[in-house]
């Protein structure tokens, strides 16, 4: 059974018990990526409230992984194909 790392992360100017089989380091550095997202969408909006921030954070986020998928489908296929 793998074994479970709790770590205290601040986000945002609060506190999150987070709970998962990566590494502290792994964890804090995901937790300092969210924070620098938040204050950077902050700063550029300065109106939003924390719900609105959190969800246009987390649309970017998503927004960002399905790019980096989308690269990773292309470079797969390009790699397949020098292959054959």
């Amino acid at each position: 059974m793998t074994e479970k790392n709790r770590i205290t992360v601040g986000i945002y100017g609060q506190q999150y018990t987070i709970v998962g089989t990566d590494s502290a380091n792994h964890i804090r550095h995901v937790a300092s990526l969210v924070d620098e997202k938040m204050r950077d969408i902050r700063s550029q909006n300065p109106s939003l409230d924390t719900s609105k921030l959190a969800v246009l954070t987390a649309v970017n986020a998503v927004h960002d992984y399905l790019k980096l998928q989308e690269k990773i489908e292309i470079l797969e296929k390009q790699l397949q194909q020098l292959k054959d």
